[in-house]
Formats: C-alpha cells, structure tokens, sequence
C-alpha cells in the first residue's frame, strides 16, 4: 500500500471527531451515575454545588477522579495500539501482545511483591510499570527489531516475550502469594478505587506522550507503507519506528500503572479507528485515542451498572465487576471476527 492509496482511503474529519468526543462525555457522564449509593438526582444536585456531604464525597471524590482515570487509560491504550500496528505494520500488534502490557504488569507486580510499591503508591507504580513495559519491548527489540519490521516475525517474537513475562509474573505470585489479592486488579484490570491522586499522575504523562505520538502521524505513515517506500521517501526506518515505540510503551506502562492490564483495548481500538476515521494517521491517531477513552469509559459504566444489579439480585453487600474483564470478553469476541475476516481476505 502507498501513500497514495492511504491518501485515497482517508476520511473522519473534525465532524467524526466532534462526534465521537460528545459520546466520551456521554460516557464520563454514565460513570458518575452508574454505581450504587446516590441517585441520578443525587449526582445532578452535586453537580450544581449542592447535595449532602456523603453524596458530594462519593460523586467528586470516588467517582470523578475513577471516570477521569478510566478515560484518560482509554484513550492512552487506544493511541498506543494504533502506533504499535503502524510502526510495526502487524494489524494484529497491540500492547497486549508485543510484550509492552506483561512487562508493565510484571514491574508492577515484582514491585508490589518486593514492597516497593502498591496499588495505593501510583508514583511507585508508574515508575515501576514503566520499567517494566520498556523492557518487555526492549526484549522484542532485540530479537526482531532488526528483521526490517518483518510483520509476521514479529508477531511471533511478540507473543513469545509476552509469554515469558506472563510467566515470570506467575512466578513472582508463587514466591510471594501474599500479595495475589493486591495484584489481581493489575492482572484483570480495574478502575476501583482509583482516586484524584492517581489522575493527577496520569494526565500529564497521558498528556505529554499524547503529543508526542500524534507528532509522529507522517513518519508512521511512511512506516505502514512499507521500509522501502519510507526510506525513498527520506525517513529514518530505525529511528522512526524506535521513537513511535517508545511512545507506545509510555502510554501503554502509564495507563497500566494506573488501572492495570485491560484486555484487548490498545488491539482493537485501531481497527475500529480505521474503520471510522479512515486511513489519514492525522485524524485517525487523534480518533484512536478518543475512541479507546469510549470503550474504556464506557466499560467501567457498564461495570458498575451490572456490578449494582448483580449485588440486588443476589443480595450481596457489595460486589465489584473488573471493568477489564468485560473489555477482556467483549474484545476476544472482535478479536475472533477479526482474525477470521483476515482470513478470508488473504
């Protein structure tokens, strides 16, 4: 495929962007009445300056910050995935699977079992999150980071690394299960608990690395027509694709460290911000990046929605629905439709 071809294929626009930035609102707004214990009466009062004190604790010092993070997570994964698959030109790369979300999960996870850090501990968390996801690229780096940015070795190098972290990670819990409780929101991906601390980490580094992957919209554009095609165009193939994956890793470590590993966002967000916005990277990284904010924001709505009427049906207390384990199942179902459409075109 060439420049032209992507040039040809290109469409969204502001107006597609507009659109889908009023359903992330729409989206923010449903996590702020979803879960239990106030009312849509309750929230609105709020929001207007009034409501009593335990109604203003939950909505502006549990829920807010919990919708800002899950937003700002979405659309981080989203953005990530949809470099990764154009620097690496695999449709089936996302962070899930190149090694970048086992390795953020093993730093938080090896850090927490150490003691460095905890699930109350973002700054700790990020920082070791971080660490974590740049190894794992670093370690796919090396063994197929000089193979031309072939789409298939990759792939298959990508989903050995992501193996090996994951089992380290199982070793890790093995040698310290005391911490299995802490860690399995990592593992399954929550946004409980998440408070004003933790967004206040998240949205500049969100922010920043934002910035720099949406500068990258012309070299990543080169890269997904091909290393030859790039480099006779003038860019830098290793330079261009090592900057787009440092730029993935960021967004994806940060947006682990703050809600850990939800399945399957930074895999199938791109293909549905392709499928919107078109081919053009300058409207589509931007619609990435709102469209992972829906799902993710959208999921942990839906989470505490369902988490609400489980908890009256059954009678419990309390009960809590990960919101990865809803975009864990909803995306191995598109991924299977995916993956078969894939096979029928070739």
């Amino acid at each position: 495929m060439n420049v032209a071809t992507l040039r040809a294929r290109a469409g969204g626009g502001p107006a597609r962007l507009a659109a889908v930035a009023v359903l992330v609102v729409l989206a923010g707004c449903a996590g702020l009445v979803a879960g239990p214990a106030v009312e849509l009466a309750d929230v609105l009062d709020v929001l207007r300056g009034g409501g009593d004190p335990t109604a203003r604790h939950i909505v502006l010092r549990l829920r807010a910050p919990r919708t800002l993070v899950a937003l700002a997570a979405g659309a981080s994964l989203g953005l990530a995935g949809l470099v990764l698959q154009s620097a690496l030109r695999n449709p089936l790369a996302g962070p899930e699977v190149t090694g970048v979300t086992p390795g953020a999960v093993l730093g938080a996870v090896t850090a927490t079992g150490l003691g460095l850090a905890g699930w109350e501990s973002p700054a700790a968390v990020v920082a070791a999150a971080c660490l974590g996801g740049f190894a794992g690229a670093g370690l796919l780096w090396l063994l197929a980071g000089r193979r031309q940015g072939d789409p298939e070795q990759t792939a298959v190098y990508g989903v050995l690394v992501s193996a090996v972290l994951a089992g380290l990670t199982a070793m890790v819990l093995l040698v310290a299960p005391g911490q299995l409780g802490s860690v399995v929101q990592w593992l399954v991906g929550s946004t409980e608990g998440r408070v004003w601390a933790h967004w206040s980490l998240l949205w500049p580094w969100a922010l920043g690395w934002t910035a720099a992957a949406l500068l990258l919209a012309a070299p990543l554009t080169l890269l997904r027509c091909g290393d030859e095609q790039a480099a006779a165009a003038g860019l830098h193939t290793v330079r261009g694709r090592a900057a787009a994956l440092v730029c993935a890793v960021a967004l994806t470590a940060g947006a682990v460290a703050a809600v850990g590993a939800l399945g399957f966002v930074g895999l199938l967000v791109p293909h549905l911000a392709l499928a919107v916005f078109g081919a053009d990277l300058r409207t589509a990284l931007p619609g990435a990046a709102l469209l992972g904010a829906l799902v993710v924001g959208g999921a942990d709505a839906a989470a505490q929605a369902l988490s609400r009427v489980l908890a009256d049906a059954l009678g419990a207390d309390r009960l809590t629905l990960p919101a990865g384990a809803l975009t864990t199942c909803v995306g191995a179902a598109l991924l299977l439709v995916v993956a078969r459409r894939r096979t029928e075109e070739r």
